[in-house]
């Protein structure tokens, strides 16, 4: 079936498997978008063939979905190259508006949601307080006509550094894409607003981010031991590692979903921002409607051989000091001195029981096993992998 013009409709000629494989959202999706956007990307033409928002928000989410905008103009949907690069240009500014962003990309500050992210990450590993877990990742680029040299990142190719933010679910709940590529992870978190807000105490006390060692240790920025001790800091160490490691999926979810991420983006710098940023509120919106990523050969493996990678790098000092070692050190003594249990035992009802079970069961292991350090055992969850 054809609309006018000779464009093809697709929203009504593919089914919602299709239509999520080809666009990364069902038929409810992009039209729970059209209608986000509907008052931006209207024409404000009359004529006859004007592009109509649906048609406009499918084409950008094709671009998004394989990172190629030739696809768009082949994909029988009726538009010229000079009109799909120009549609999806519409598209990504009005999607990338602040006032978008912030109704599906923001931190949050109550009480209830900050320990609803605790309770989250606790299944994971049993690393108390933690309400989400920071990354940067790095975007591919073409080379841009100016200041080229600082998107050149430590890997030797021009990039976006990425800060990002995940929950348990690997929902996005913070991101900062504008920085070149040659930017530190610390300078970057440095100048950001998620400092402000736990800096400034809009984030209440004992609530944390984990981060690698790239980022300076916080009292509400926790960084692995780079040498650790056996015992509470072997401890704290493994479930940091098995934590943080959402933030990892996260990413290699949204890449996935989105291809035009993982590739060579052909923009200039200003425009690959908007791309990152509207691929993170659909990323949002899917997570919200409960879409499924689309899996595709090759999707299966998390490919983040770009992504961080900061790790065991010199943290500057200054406004970057690692002000957080005596807090580390006094909260892995407390949390981390016994081994962490089976995250079953800790969810719902059986969190109450968690410190009864630790003592009365690691007796029971010392007992069987006396050679074996009490400090060094570690029970591993995975109730979050996929």
């Amino acid at each position: 079936m054809a609309n006018r013009g000779g464009r093809r409709d697709v929203l009504q000629t593919l089914d919602d498997r299709e239509l999520l494989r080809r666009y990364r959202l069902d038929r409810a999706g992009i039209m729970f978008v059209v209608d986000l956007l509907r008052d931006a990307i209207t024409s404000p033409t009359r004529r006859h063939n004007a592009i109509t928002p649906e048609k406009k928000v499918i084409t950008t989410l094709r671009y998004l979905a394989t990172g190629k905008m030739q696809q768009c103009s082949s994909d029988d949907l009726g538009l010229s190259q000079s009109s799909v690069s120009r549609v999806i240009t519409q598209t990504l500014t009005a999607l990338s508006q602040p006032n978008i962003v912030t109704q599906f990309v923001s931190f949050p500050l109550d009480a209830r949601t900050l320990h609803t992210h605790k309770r989250a990450f606790m299944d994971i590993a049993g690393f108390p307080g933690v309400v989400g877990v920071i990354d940067g990742t790095h975007v591919r680029i073409i080379a841009p006509s100016e200041d080229e040299a600082v998107f050149v990142n430590r890997k030797n190719f021009h990039s976006i550094n990425v800060q990002i933010v995940f929950n348990a679910a690997c929902k996005i709940l913070d991101i900062v894409a504008k920085w070149p590529g040659s930017t530190h992870d610390a300078r970057i978190l440095s100048e950001s607003g998620i400092r402000q807000l736990f800096e400034r105490r809009y984030v209440p006390a004992n609530c944390h981010l984990l981060g690698d060692s790239g980022y300076p240790c916080k009292p509400w920025l926790l960084t692995p031991y780079l040498q650790p001790r056996q015992g509470p800091q072997l401890n704290y160490n493994r479930a940091h590692k098995t934590t943080r490691a959402v933030v990892e999926r996260g990413v290699g979810q949204l890449k996935r979903r989105f291809h035009v991420l993982h590739g060579e983006v052909r923009l200039r710098p200003e425009k690959v921002s908007k791309v990152i940023i509207a691929c993170a509120i659909l990323h949002n919106i899917c997570k919200v409607r409960q879409i499924a990523e689309p899996l595709e050969d090759g999707d299966e493996d998390e490919d983040n051989d770009e992504d961080g990678g900061e790790e065991d790098i010199h943290i500057p000092q200054g406004n970057l000091a690692q002000s957080g070692l005596p807090y580390r050190a006094n909260f892995t003594n407390l949390h981390f001195r016994q081994a962490v249990a089976p995250c079953h035992l800790r969810t719902c009802d059986g969190i109450k029981n968690y410190h009864s079970f630790t003592a009365h069961h690691l007796q029971l292991l010392n007992a069987r096993h006396r050679t074996q350090s009490v400090n060094g055992l570690f029970f591993r969850c995975s109730i979050l992998r996929r």
